[in-house]
């Protein structure tokens, strides 16, 4: 099993901001839920990668996982709720594993190290949303997150091919 080192909002350095970019964009080109659909390039993408990275730090939290030669093999956000009333729970924005990282155990881990970084932050629940007819609700029920609710049709990825959104909750 390939070794993965976990950094908490490492510093965003302009190389570090371009590897997230492009692991975000070869995601997305491979078939990834994060937003986009394919074909895209990094110029699509670094628009809104630069406005979700501005707010990780504070009140959002970055999360990436290093490959053994220094590089991102995954990554995924801890967005703020928005809310006092909420600030006992995080989204778990943007989860991504490279494409060359796939098939390998590095979304479990991922998942096991936002649920340590989320906990240190004194996080209570991770909510997170998921586009139907991927199969990815049954990795996350897997890691232990529920199925709270959907919004049928709620996202279109092309003419006459709308998916459910699918809300899971999990309690830490």
């Amino acid at each position: 099993m390939a070794e993965l080192r976990f950094v908490t909002d490492p510093d965003l350095t302009p190389d570090l901001v371009e590897e997230l970019v492009d692991c975000w964009t070869d995601v997305s080109n491979a078939g990834g839920s994060v937003g986009f659909l394919p074909p895209v390039t990094a110029d699509d993408i670094r628009p809104t990668a630069e406005a979700a990275f501005a707010r990780c730090g504070d009140p959002d939290h970055l999360l990436v996982g290093f490959d053994a030669e220094g590089r991102v093999a995954c990554w995924l956000i801890l967005g703020d709720a928005g809310s006092p009333l909420r600030a006992h729970w995080r989204w778990v924005l943007r989860v991504m594993v490279h494409p060359k990282h796939q098939g390998g155990g590095h979304g479990s881990r991922l998942m096991r190290a936002a649920d340590d970084a989320a906990r240190a932050l004194g996080v209570e629940a991770l909510h997170l949303t998921v586009r139907g007819g991927t199969g990815t609700e049954r990795f996350y029920a897997g890691l232990g997150y529920t199925e709270a609710g959907r919004v049928p049709r709620a996202i279109r990825v092309a003419s006459g091919d709308d998916r459910d959104e699918i809300y899971m909750t999990k309690a830490l």
